[in-house]
């Protein structure tokens, strides 16, 4: 088992991609707090009730970080992986981002991630822990009604390539995944909400899913696997593309060209 005896916490892991990371890190041995919103949580965890503690809480609340951190602590005794999943994906262009829309997507996005940082310090510096950002490709550019998730998402790709950076010395390691289109149950239903139609998913966009089948949460829980693991030590500061192209200068090519 990759990750026998070990803790983690893992932000937004009542559902989606940290739902996937949380059961694959407990398949493989370990302990983990799991984190959502009240009412959030989508799957049965009695299968790993010994493994798993669940704590509730908005990211938005500044206390909500430490909460968490202290409660990992208090139930598993120690701390060796911090997964930033959790994020607010709400819609917003330039025209209707409002300040209190934009503080708190930063707060959500990216003062959080930082604050679990900040508190799990101590904790991971006794362990030789790590910490694995969740961002996304948004964050390079972003979609025009994503602007404000898509700052967020190239503010937290630089504190995390801070805090690897800073965190070296204290054998500390700090990667960062960035996400192209993952087939969540959320995101499934935003399409159908879009107009896409309900089988959106069997038959995806060829320039956006060149495989024609989309990206699981489950792929993207393995490479966290990785990354989380001692299989990766003492790898950080990277930023890990995770998508089905080529993230920069792409020109998508026809079906069948060579």
């Amino acid at each position: 088992m990759k990750m026998k005896d070990m803790t983690c916490l893992v932000t937004g892991s009542t559902s989606g991609i940290g739902e996937a990371i949380a059961r694959l890190f407990m398949s493989e041995g370990a302990s983990v707090l799991l984190h959502g919103l009240a009412g959030s949580l989508t799957w049965d965890t009695a299968t790993y009730a010994a493994q798993s503690h669940l704590v509730y809480g908005d990211l938005s609340d500044t206390d909500t970080p430490r909460r968490l951190v202290e409660a990992a602590l208090e139930r598993f005794g120690k701390l060796d992986v911090l997964v930033n999943n959790a994020a607010n994906i709400d819609r917003a262009n330039a025209a209707n981002t409002t300040a209190a829309v934009f503080d708190r997507m930063m707060a959500v996005n990216v003062r959080a991630p930082f604050l679990l940082c900040k508190e799990a310090f101590p904790a991971l510096k006794q362990t030789g822990g790590c910490i694995l950002n969740i961002g996304s490709i948004n964050g390079y550019c972003g979609e025009a009604d994503l602007l404000p998730y898509s700052v967020s998402k190239g503010a937290l790709q630089t504190l995390s390539r801070n805090l690897a950076d800073a965190w070296g010395p204290h054998r500390i390691r700090v990667n960062h995944f960035v996400l192209g289109w993952v087939l969540t149950r959320n995101e499934y239903e935003r399409k159908v909400l879009d107009g896409m139609g309900t089988n959106w998913h069997l038959n995806p966009p060829a320039d956006s899913v060149p495989f024609g089948t989309m990206t699981t949460p489950e792929t993207i829980a393995a490479a966290a696997l990785y990354w989380c693991s001692r299989d990766s030590w003492p790898l950080s500061g990277n930023i890990i593309e995770l998508e089905q192209f080529p993230l920069s200068g792409r020109n998508p090519p026809k079906r069948g060209s060579q």
